[in-house]
């Protein structure tokens, strides 16, 4: 293992550490950074796609106990809030809803209705954006499920990257994999999912702003009509 700093936040200790774990098997990259930060590294999961279900049930079974973050937006769909409750009978885990700071009547009063239809990009820096950057005030590490193949804007996720943003260390253990891969894990380990995957939505999100599509991309049926394709916490 490679002698570090300890933020890991220099150009040269990322390559030294992404480098490391790029040979390594997913589990040891999150062994190696819960056992590093302790209960000052959090795991974000949206309970929508596939990856974070991954990500939640390879920690929990590594026995890593990590903490577990979820944006609620209230405005999801009911199958993914009662995923977030599955797997907290699941997993014997406190799962952290994170909410925003307005409500939608509040944020209606303040801002107009249907403020996702007429500036998404708000709505989401709303209901996602600052609420996340709030909750990881206290963490100096935060796993997340993305990967390379997801989007053209997620093509040069590492391993392991600092975030300017939020000051601390973001670490996509399954950058590198495939959405098969995904897959493989998820029914050789019986990992529940969203079932509104298996109906026609590639991904999911806020239900005004997501909906079924055929098209040959995980991002597809997000806010469809426009050039949209995150909601701007992974930017």
């Amino acid at each position: 293992m490679p002698d570090l700093l300890p933020l890991e936040r220099t150009t040269a200790d990322l390559q030294q550490l992404n480098q490391w774990f790029q040979s390594k098997p997913t589990e040891a990259l999150i062994e190696w950074a819960a056992e590093r930060y302790g209960q000052e590294i959090v795991l974000t999961c949206s309970f929508g796609g596939p990856s974070g279900m991954v990500l939640l049930d390879m920690s929990a079974r590594l026995g890593c106990n990590i903490p577990v973050v979820f944006l609620d937006t209230d405005l999801l769909f009911s199958e993914t809030y009662a995923l977030a409750e599955a797997a907290t009978q699941r997993y014997g885990i406190t799962i952290k809803r994170q909410q925003p700071a307005l409500s939608l009547a509040e944020q209606e009063r303040q801002e107009g209705p249907k403020l996702y239809a007429r500036d998404p990009n708000r709505c989401c820096n709303i209901r996602k954006v600052t609420p996340l950057a709030e909750v990881l005030r206290p963490y100096n590490a935060w796993f997340s499920g993305i990967r390379r193949d997801q989007a053209a804007t997620r093509a040069e996720t590492e391993l392991l990257q600092w975030n300017e943003r939020h000051g601390l260390l973001k670490i996509n253990p399954l950058a590198y994999w495939s959405e098969r891969q995904v897959w493989t894990y998820i029914h050789t380990h019986n990992v529940p999912y969203n079932p509104l995957l298996d109906q026609g939505y590639p991904s999911l999100g806020c239900t005004p702003c997501t909906h079924p599509s055929s098209a040959d991309n995980q991002r597809a049926g997000r806010w469809a009509g426009s050039a949209k394709t995150e909601c701007g916490i992974h930017l």
